[in-house]
């Protein structure tokens, strides 16, 4: 096992090299992180919303929660398979996260539906900064899934904001 900076990489067959795969476990970390968080504010958003349209939008908040939960995985096992350690824990994903502490307070269905859609804005800036990122590193692997991960984003934020437009 080597340890760069406070990335920790174990022995890999993996054909990138070192400084590579170091650079890609950072990002992948904070992109980890970040999707372990939103995977649970749309589940705090499902558990606790009240109000109109509460079956359709508490139904919306457990598919998106559904399809973060997937990135969690595919994130985790990319950051592992170039020999990454995958920080997934929920107190790992505090420091790691991008985004803002979701407020617990939160009731109504406009409230839950306008800062879950300020989260997902907030980690697809980042999602993409972090293909450019990976495309710069030569990561082209890192660079497919993050932008899996984006189109994915720009969707569930599609979904969330147009209760809004009209």
């Amino acid at each position: 096992m080597a340890k760069s900076g406070k990335v920790l990489l174990h022995s890999t067959k993996n054909p990138q090299t070192e400084n590579l795969r170091t650079a890609m476990v950072e990002l992948l970390q904070k992109h980890l992180g970040t999707a372990v968080d939103i995977t649970y504010q749309t589940k705090q958003a499902h558990w606790n919303v009240k109000g109109m349209n509460f079956i359709a939008v508490h139904k919306l908040f457990d598919e998106l929660h559904e399809k973060t939960e997937a990135y969690v995985d595919d994130i985790a096992e990319r950051l592992t398979a170039m020999g990454g350690q995958a920080h997934g824990t929920v107190h790992a994903a505090v420091e790691n996260s991008v985004l803002e502490p979701y407020p617990l307070d939160l009731v109504k269905s406009e409230d839950h539906l306008r800062r879950l859609a300020d989260s997902y804005a907030k980690w697809s800036e980042a999602v993409k900064a972090g293909i450019d990122e990976a495309e710069e590193a030569g990561d082209a692997l890192t660079a497919d899934l993050l932008t899996q991960v984006g189109r994915d984003l720009d969707i569930s934020l599609y979904f969330l904001e147009s209760h809004f437009q009209g």
